[in-house]
């Protein structure tokens, strides 16, 4: 992969099944993040993790996959599409390892651990100025993302405006394609 090559990190359910319309879409999520010139990195395991990295690798992309064998010991290991392996010794490091690589996150449908994701996704985005740093591009799909955050938003008084909510995966990526253009380049 070119050292330029910008990351964006996937996250999602990892109990989404092949066949199902999430499976599809993080499929298809995958595919239009690399037919940008985009890579995918994900949590590496099955799921909305695996559909992505399908959907990615089908397209000639490139795939990072950051797992935790010592936190997910009973999953049989890595999907097969990831190109790049990077293991992480705890879930806080693992979190942490797909942030630092990302340059853009998309959330798709998930539970908890999607939702920790996205959280610290938008941690980081509202830490970031206190050091200088742009904040990443954070695109949530669907409603769960927008009543969950705003829930939150209202009980912390945190500024739910870093999450932008789209209802489609085809939404998100050109969102995120927005966002990895250089300032004053053509749309």
């Amino acid at each position: 992969m070119p050292a330029s090559t910008k990351e964006i990190a996937v996250f999602g359910s990892s109990a989404t099944r092949p066949g199902s319309a999430e499976w599809e879409d993080a499929v298809r999520c995958g595919r239009l993040i690399a037919e940008a010139g985009l890579a995918v990195v994900t949590g590496g395991y099955c799921g909305v993790m695996e559909a992505a990295s399908l959907g990615a690798a089908g397209a000639g992309g490139h795939v990072v996959g950051v797992i935790s064998a010592s936190v997910f010991p009973s999953r049989l290991g890595p999907n097969p599409h990831i190109a790049e392996l990077v293991e992480a010794a705890s879930l806080t490091q693992r979190i942490h390892l797909l942030l630092d690589r990302a340059s853009a996150v998309i959330a798709l449908p998930g539970s908890l651990g999607t939702f920790a994701e996205l959280v610290a996704a938008w941690n980081d985005a509202y830490v970031a100025p206190l050091s200088g740093r742009r904040p990443q591009p954070i695109v949530a799909v669907g409603g769960t993302w927008r009543k969950a955050v705003e829930a939150v938003a209202a009980q912390l008084a945190a500024p739910a405006e870093l999450i932008h909510f789209v209802d489609s995966v085809d939404e998100a990526v050109a969102a995120v394609v927005r966002a990895m253009r250089p300032f004053g380049a053509p749309p």
